[in-house]
């Protein structure tokens, strides 16, 4: 304990009002000691209940090809078609189906723009939307 030595007035020291919080500070470090361990151990896993899923097998899409010569000839999968109903005809069958088929068109470097833009105008007004251009490094430099 400390004490306060008055200004020398009196013989009588004077009383301290200050409390002793060293007992405070030991009774809550056994607290919190007592805490830590009684405290069970976390796991860091998450145990969850997750539903199986159950997706159907994944199918391989038919692969149509079609393929514009620079002559301006159709080629569907390496068949020749003769004109442009035959190609509207092939078109309008392949997005009737259900799964529709994807269309690979693939025109020679040589083919006019216009051939390509009748093609592409037929296959979205018949509503062939699996569409993907293919072979176009020939047109890169």
């Amino acid at each position: 304990m400390a004490m306060h030595i008055g200004s020398g007035r009196s013989d009588e020291p004077e009383v301290i009002m200050d409390i002793n919080t060293t007992p405070l500070i030991d009774v809550m470090l056994v607290l919190i000691i007592m805490l830590i361990i009684t405290i069970p151990v976390q796991l860091h896993a998450v145990n969850l209940n997750m539903p199986q899923a159950s997706a159907p097998p994944l199918v391989k899409p038919e692969v149509i090809t079609l393929d514009i010569e620079a002559g301006g000839t159709l080629l569907w999968n390496g068949e020749t078609l003769p004109d442009r109903a035959a190609l509207e005809a092939k078109l309008k069958a392949a997005a009737a189906q259900p799964d529709q088929p994807e269309l690979h068109l693939r025109a020679n470097r040589a083919v006019e723009y216009g051939v390509v833009a009748m093609v592409l105008a037929s296959a979205q007004r018949l509503g062939v939307t699996k569409l993907g251009m293919v072979g176009n490094e020939q047109f890169g430099p």
